[in-house]
């Protein structure tokens, strides 16, 4: 075989490395990011728990109105009455059966405020319960993102190794041609051979992450990953990194429920507080009482105002009012706690998106330089000035440097979108998504009154949980 044949077989092969790379091709069904995130959003089931703790704490405040109400019971007794008695000669024997129906009403009108504060601090704790489940759902919609651009990241790693495969197989018989026209040694096709199976083997790893990555994205997602559109644009990324920590402390949801349990730790102090004081209650008793055996019966009625204190109760009283003080302490040092990990959370995510674009335009100047390195010694070596180990060498060089650039494009998008995280934009209100968001206030607009199951309030809700029964 001639020398310039060789030599064409060469860059032939080294041509398919450098053309294939970088070169995804379009489909117009392709998903991107948004797809991703909109099917995590729809079919997440952390997000469902959260939703349904969110309703638990609407219901804590319909509990606290409730305690405003009075409290109406009815009773029903039948009671039979067996007597046997003597008195000197005379014995009697008499067996009675009454009946019993009746309603008891119990209002507590006054408590020093102490039930108000409680629904004070109900609402504050379904305003901590709503940035939780916001919390919830950045962290749903940042793991969507990177799960897409991992399996995007894996997908061009694989591409890369299998051109990679394929252009040592072309160098390994081209080795092999030239070992049996004299030009090279058995040595040189020992190490073709060798890349060779190393690159097959890097192949099998990259093929197992691409896996792995699929797998995290249908666990993600709630779906099979499609046709990927590529990589996802960049979102806007603030001028400093002051600026993003400001946002971040104006919007991160950990913060301002962190804000709102305090405020319901200091409620729940004062309505404690306030229960040391009397408190007045109004009973009302209304009754009849007929006799099975007789035509005997009774009618009764009663109110009653109670005004009560207590005086002493084994120090219970004050142990209480201690307790909840502390659990004020500890929520003011979770916030304080959550405020300075969110500081920190916006610095590293800054940090990380200067690194990975910095890295970025390092590698594209590390790509050229390694394909100008590449495309020199391929063409020396056909003149045969350079070796089959040279020009393997460089190739290796070529294909860490594209990897290195596949991967640092993939840590700037996962980067910027743990910025958004950071700072608490990372929901689907802010980003635009195409879903129907979940309203917070509904749910509480209904239960908050505390409605019965016969008015119109209490209607609409057994719609809604009838719904939320059949999602």
């Amino acid at each position: 075989m001639r020398r310039d044949e060789l030599g064409r077989r060469i860059r032939g092969a080294a041509l398919v490395l450098g053309l294939a790379v970088g070169t995804i091709p379009a489909t117009v069904s392709a998903e991107n990011v948004a797809d991703a995130m909109v099917g995590a959003y729809n079919t997440s089931g952390l997000l469902e728990q959260n939703r349904a703790l969110l309703r638990a704490a609407d219901e804590d405040v319909a509990l606290a109105v409730s305690t405003l109400r009075p409290v109406i019971d009815w009773t029903i007794r039948v009671t039979r009455d067996l007597r046997n008695a003597r008195v000197g000669l005379a014995a009697s024997n008499t067996r009675d059966t009454d009946a019993f129906a009746g309603l008891t009403a119990t209002w507590l009108i006054y408590d020093n405020g102490a039930r108000n504060m409680n629904i004070r601090s109900a609402k504050e704790t379904v305003l901590a319960t709503r940035q939780t489940l916001l919390s919830v759902e950045q962290a749903i919609l940042f793991r969507a993102a990177s799960a897409y651009v991992n399996v995007l990241l894996g997908a061009e790693n694989v591409r890369l190794r299998e051109n990679n495969v394929r252009v040592l197989e072309e160098e390994r018989r081209a080795a092999q041609d030239r070992f049996e026209v004299g030009e090279v040694t058995r040595t040189d096709v020992a190490l073709a051979e060798s890349r060779l199976a190393a690159a097959q083997s890097n192949l099998a790893a990259a093929r197992g992450l691409l896996d792995n990555a699929r797998a995290e994205y249908e666990n993600a997602v709630g779906r099979k990953p499609g046709n990927l559109a590529g990589q996802p644009r960049i979102p806007t990324i603030p001028a400093t990194v002051d600026a993003a920590v400001a946002t971040a402390v104006r919007n991160h949801p950990d913060i301002l429920s962190a804000t709102h349990r305090v405020a319901a730790a200091e409620l729940a102090i004062e309505s404690t507080r306030r229960a040391l004081g009397p408190q007045g209650i109004l009973s009302a008793d209304v009754g009849a009482t007929e006799g099975w055996d007789s035509d005997d019966y009774n009618r009764n009625a009663s109110v009653s105002l109670t005004m009560k204190q207590t005086i002493y109760q084994g120090g219970s009283k004050l142990a209480t009012i201690r307790r909840a003080m502390a659990t004020r302490d500890s929520a003011r040092g979770n916030l304080l706690t959550v405020q300075r990990d969110v500081v920190q959370g916006v610095n590293d995510a800054y940090s990380r998106f200067e690194v990975s674009r910095a890295r970025l335009a390092a590698t594209a100047e590390q790509v050229r330089a390694a394909q100008v390195a590449f495309d020199g010694i391929r063409e020396e070596a056909t003149l045969g000035a350079r070796t089959t180990l040279d020009v393997l060498t460089a190739e290796q060089d070529l294909l860490d440097a594209l990897t290195a650039q596949i991967s640092a494009r993939s840590e700037e998008s996962i980067a910027s979108y743990q910025l958004l995280q950071a700072q608490g934009l990372l929901t689907a209100e802010r980003l635009g998504l195409g879903v129907q968001l979940y309203d917070p206030v509904i749910y509480y607009q209904i239960v908050k009154d505390a409605p019965s199951a016969y008015s119109k309030q209490g209607k609409d809700l057994n719609r809604v949980l009838e719904a939320l029964g059949r999602r």
